[in-house]
């Protein structure tokens, strides 16, 4: 069958989308060009939108535009209004905003296949869509929809303190869990063999909500970085489904492109913190946490400093490296980090920032936060490339960076993060800690670094304590 020069325009349309989509994702991977690829991604996913609209039967442009109108204005409100600090539960809010998109349309769909007469096809195009083909596409994109939406929910309540950040965990989680996933595929199967049963379809989705919340809710508010990773793949595997759904090349390859890249950053995050994806997929990830590690706290002797003693120190170096945690997005200490290293690069002095995998709550936090104060990029250094650097480096600074640069991680068997990647601070020839106080990190350990000779700790909240530096270093210039 020939097909129509609006299907050739569509085919090509999509073929530029899923360029600029590949085209982007490439750009994002360094720091230097992202938003570069932020843009061409964007314009990939115009030329998806419009081509869609175009070419597919629509009923009413109203609803659309009313729709697009009302989201734009909650997306730019938003923009605004929320910090960088709070971009982690946001970013798994939208996670589940595409689970449930990807659930309601299925449910539409298949409303709408098992009415029409003889057969349940997909017309789009005049593609008839194989009768099983678009059902499993349908059950798969209501189970994934829904497991991604409920458990991006809890992601976000745990991450804004709606509930609470720690692991629950409860006896029989994994059988529990194990047995709603099997007969979640019975009822998909159901759905399959026995088309327009709905009330297998509201069973399913209600199972898989409740999975995806089952799932999570054993993860503890600290361990985001590796669920928000999931979950995203989770809603590129929903949009994925759906495309099938729909009989959308565009919807597919998108979907593909998301889910294919989250799961290969969850596997990097998941060896950033030495787990095992399995333990994510099965819902025991962070369950570890402060159950092991050797007893030192009653023989950590720590040496603290004052700002003015910090500012010595720092006024005599000849290079230094920062090292960035949760603990400077929360005291929202950026800026005046950046303010800070101003003023040591006016005296020839060396400074760059040591990036672990999984500081911060989510992928790529640190980088954001700091590229937010407009610190260059070059001077971002991933931890594999800047860890033999510490050895030759006067000072490292710790910013709220607690288990990734303890180094019982790399000795101690019975540490819940032992065998963790971490940064090398200890290498460094002075190490200064800027903590609020002597809380442990999410493993729920101490940090036996802040008992070497070479460290020093200065206690207080990061950016008043910035400040503090930032003024005293000036007092000495004058």
């Amino acid at each position: 069958m020939n097909e129509s020069p609006l299907s050739i325009f569509t085919n090509l349309s999509y073929l530029v989308g899923a360029i600029l989509f590949i085209v982007g994702i490439k750009q994002m991977a360094k720091p230097s060009t992202a938003r570069k690829g932020n843009f061409y991604s964007s314009v990939g996913m115009l030329i998806a939108i419009v081509v869609t609209l175009l070419d597919a039967h629509i009923l009413s442009y109203i609803e659309i535009i009313i729709g697009v109108v009302i989201g734009s204005a909650v997306g730019a409100y938003y923009a605004k209004k929320v910090p960088m600090t709070a971009m982690p539960q946001f970013v798994a809010l939208f996670n589940g905003f595409g689970g449930i998109a990807s659930l309601l349309v299925a449910f539409s769909e298949l409303w709408r296949l098992t009415h029409v007469p003889d057969a349940i096809v997909n017309e789009y195009h005049g593609v008839a869509l194989d009768k099983y083909t678009g059902l499993i596409s349908i059950a798969l994109s209501i189970l994934i929809g829904g497991v991604t939406f409920s458990g991006s929910m809890v992601a976000y309540g745990k991450l804004e303190g709606i509930i609470t950040g720690k692991a629950v965990v409860y006896k029989g989680q994994h059988f529990i869990n194990l047995a709603l996933f099997i007969l979640s595929i019975v009822l998909s199967i159901w759905i399959v063999l026995v088309p327009g049963e709905m009330n297998a379809l509201f069973v399913l989705t209600f199972i898989a909500l409740l999975i995806g919340i089952l799932v999570v809710i054993p993860i503890g508010g600290a361990d985001m970085p590796v669920v928000i990773s999931l979950l995203n793949s989770y809603s590129g595997m929903a949009a994925c489904t759906t495309g099938f759904v729909l009989n959308n090349s565009m919807l597919i390859i998108t979907g593909a492109l998301v889910g294919a890249s989250g799961i290969i950053l969850t596997d990097i995050m998941c060896k950033g913190m030495n787990r095992s994806i399995w333990n994510v997929l099965l819902g025991g990830f962070g369950q570890v946490a402060g159950q092991g590690g050797d007893e030192k706290k009653s023989q950590v002797v720590i040496k603290e400093i004052s700002v003015d003693e910090a500012a010595m120190i720092f006024d005599g170096m000849s290079s230094m490296i920062i090292v960035p945690g949760y603990g400077m997005a929360v005291a929202q200490a950026q800026h005046a980090v950046k303010e800070f290293t101003n003023i040591l690069e006016k005296k020839n002095i060396r400074v760059r920032y040591a990036i672990h995998p999984v500081a911060g709550r989510m992928p790529g936090h640190m980088n954001v936060l700091l590229a937010e104060a407009n610190v260059p990029y070059e001077q971002m250094v991933e931890m594999d490339n800047i860890n033999g650097d510490f050895e030759n480096t006067d000072v490292a600074l710790i910013i709220g960076a607690n288990d990734v640069t303890n180094p019982a991680a790399r000795h101690d068997t019975k540490s819940p993060i032992y065998g963790m990647p971490i940064l090398n601070v200890d290498k460094a020839r002075t190490v200064i800690v800027m903590k609020r106080s002597m809380n442990p990190g999410y493993a729920g350990i101490d940090n036996e670094l802040y008992g070497f000779p070479n460290c020093l700790m200065l206690f207080g909240d990061a950016r008043k304590t910035m400040t503090q530096l930032v003024t005293e270093m000036k007092n000495m210039e004058n």
